[in-house]
């Protein structure tokens, strides 16, 4: 990606932007050189034809918002550095969403991930018009807890077997923000 790339939001080192098909060779690598970083939490795609199915249902459905995290400074402006998907969005009422997220191993312990979901939710707020984001974080996942913790979310709750990753079952304990909360820090 061209480091003259326009973001939809940016920070001092960290601009968000949607994906493109042009991203599955770089995502794709570095999803794979990751794995161990991901497992058991997550796992995003690490092969081109699985990457453009991904990208693609991000892209047309409108229930969903993906976003790539890509660094502005350093030795390798562009490079991307994890994601955020907004899924489950709702309007009407609920103006709500629930977050999924991944940092890429090359940009961990560096706080682009809390740039970017700061960027994020400011987005979602503004732009999107949400009103409440969720994130599902499986107990044991510390670092995950640690950031949404970080960027003022709450905990509201956990919920017994709530998401079929890795084989199994898995609880999670349940963080949320609303645009008031975000506006009161």
């Amino acid at each position: 990606m061209s480091a003259d790339v326009i973001y939809l939001a940016e920070g001092p080192r960290v601009g968000i932007r949607h994906f493109s098909q042009g991203d599955a060779e770089e995502f794709t690598t570095l999803a794979g050189e990751s794995r161990a970083l991901h497992h058991p939490w997550l796992s995003p795609p690490t092969d081109a034809g699985a990457f453009m199915v991904y990208a693609r249902r991000l892209a047309q459905d409108p229930a969903r918002a993906g976003f790539l995290l890509c660094e502005r400074d350093g030795g390798a402006p562009g490079r991307i550095a994890g994601f955020i998907n907004i899924n489950n969005i709702v309007e009407g009422a609920f103006l709500s969403g629930a977050l999924g997220y991944g940092a890429f191993a090359h940009s961990t312990g560096r706080g682009l991930m809390g740039e970017g979901l700061g960027l994020v939710t400011r987005y979602a707020f503004g732009t999107l018009g949400l009103h409440r984001l969720e994130v599902n974080i499986q107990p044991a996942n510390k670092a995950s807890i640690a950031l949404v913790r970080r960027a003022g979310y709450r905990l509201e709750g956990y919920s017994p077997d709530f998401l079929h990753i890795d084989g199994a079952w898995r609880d999670h304990e349940r963080w949320a923000i609303t645009a008031e909360m975000l506006s009161r820090t």
